[in-house]
């Protein structure tokens, strides 16, 4: 998420696919826990605060053409028979979802018991494959790194719908279990209900005291988690250094560092695979580093004005050969520092296409109650990004130079076939299983 403050905790890029909002609302499994009224009643103020905030704040005064208070009444009427609290927040959901905006979106309250699926899965060109599995979980008993996931909870997984499925599924509605339709690297169909990992919450947080156990400080703990976790990594190999940087939420003079270090080597293979965006400020700042001149970075197109993002020449600067690694889950930020680069004729984008979710937007972190308060998040799109070349990203996202993506049977083995071809075209050699293992995943604390 391209974002100028404080982005969400957890980034979502989406894209709508007309008739799923209507499909997955009707059909969904209710929640345990059926909708009283003081719980609808807090799902219309919800939609309304929704509705209030794109109307005020969206970028696009037309709406892409949307009636917004037509569409308002129709989903604020459909609230009302809305049978459980998980339907409710879909609705919201929906309502959002019909501006076909990547960045705007509905976030829902957190639960109180937690559920995750144990495994991760990712559009890999026009299949979706298992591409993680957390020990120790009822996943790693019935699923295999490599499996393709050809429906989820009987919905059909397709490039085009995979994003709505697995927020409506997963983030709106997490169950207790997911039932995946899957396809073996050797071809062999099978169906799998995996039992998700429940994480248990407090439904009152405190945040006065408590000592090192209590609330406030599991919340520093959790930060801290979190930015270490989305720290660079980096490895030096001949006249290579490769740099892993999974964020842009992290503050410039990180970069600077990092570029520091490059600066020493003649090559410079930067992935940015699964790196879902972050800051305007470091975005600018890390371009800046590959630029001995102002280059523009786009026009920003907000309902006010249009007006040149220009790109300024930062210290150091580095001067050698630059290879950008991207995949499907390379969105915003990080997309638009390889279409720069790509535009700009700087270096070479090998992978997948990305994700095409480039809007910038503004994270609201909302409330409802006094005494007993429920929080929740919506993301409203405040600006689009139009490239040097007149296009934008959005629902389109950057080719590569060289389309590479790693097999089923590589996922399985653990190689990653994309960043040994990066190596072996700065001469460097690193066979796809080693550098399988140069980046290893590390899983955040459940």
């Amino acid at each position: 998420m391209l974002a100028r403050g404080i982005g969400m905790a957890v980034l979502i890029f989406l894209f709508f696919c007309p008739g799923w909002s209507a499909n997955l609302i009707a059909q969904q499994p209710a929640s345990n826990r059926q909708i009283d009224s003081i719980a609808l009643q807090r799902a219309h103020l919800m939609l309304h605060q929704a509705y209030d905030e794109i109307r005020k704040n969206y970028y696009d005064t037309t709406f892409h053409g949307v009636d917004l208070d037509k569409s308002y009444q129709q989903f604020n009427a459909r609230l009302d028979i809305s049978k459980s609290v998980n339907e409710s927040f879909r609705v919201v959901a929906a309502f959002m979802l019909n501006l076909h905006d990547s960045h705007t979106f509905f976030m829902p309250p957190t639960r109180t018991n937690r559920s995750t699926p144990g495994f991760f899965m990712q559009l890999i060109g026009d299949k979706c494959l298992i591409t993680r599995i957390r020990p120790g979980t009822d996943a790693s008993a019935k699923l295999h790194v490599g499996d393709q996931v050809l429906a989820l909870d009987g919905f059909k997984i397709t490039p085009e719908d995979f994003h709505d499925v697995v927020y409506f599924i997963q983030v709106l509605s997490p169950a207790p279990a997911e039932m995946l339709d899957l396809q073996s690297p050797a071809g062999e169909r099978r169906q799998e209900t995996v039992n998700t990992t429940l994480r248990k919450g407090k439904q009152v947080v405190d945040l006065t005291g408590g000592g090192e156990g209590g609330d406030f400080w599991q919340l520093v703990r959790n930060d801290e988690e979190d930015e270490h976790l989305s720290r660079a990594r980096t490895f030096e190999s001949g006249d290579t250094l490769f740099w892993r940087m999974p964020s842009f939420e992290v503050q410039p003079g990180d970069v600077a560092r990092t570029i520091t270090k490059a600066i020493k080597q003649k090559n410079l293979v930067i992935d940015l695979r699964d790196n879902s965006g972050g800051y305007v400020d470091t975005l600018k700042e890390m371009l800046g580093h590959f630029f001995n001149h102002e280059v523009k970075l786009g026009d920003r197109v907000t309902r006010k004005e249009t007006k040149a993002e220009m790109i300024k020449p930062r210290t150091p600067y580095y001067s050698g050969n630059v290879i950008v690694l991207v995949d499907h889950n390379s969105a915003s930020a990080a997309e638009l520092f390889a279409r720069v680069i790509q535009l700009e004729h700087r270096g070479k984008v090998i992978g997948d296409r990305s994700a095409g979710a480039v809007m910038e937007a503004n994270d609201l972190e909302e409330s409802i109650g006094t005494d007993y308060q429920v929080d929740y998040g919506l993301s409203i799109t405040e600006a689009n990004i139009v490239m040097s070349d007149g296009k934008s990203l959005e629902n389109a996202g950057v080719v590569p130079d060289e389309l590479m993506v790693p097999t089923a049977t590589d996922l399985a083995t653990a190689k990653d076939p994309v960043l040994a071809h990066a190596a072996e075209l700065d001469n460097v050699k690193l066979d796809p299983s080693a550098a399988g293992k140069l980046f290893p995943y590390e899983w955040p604390s459940l």
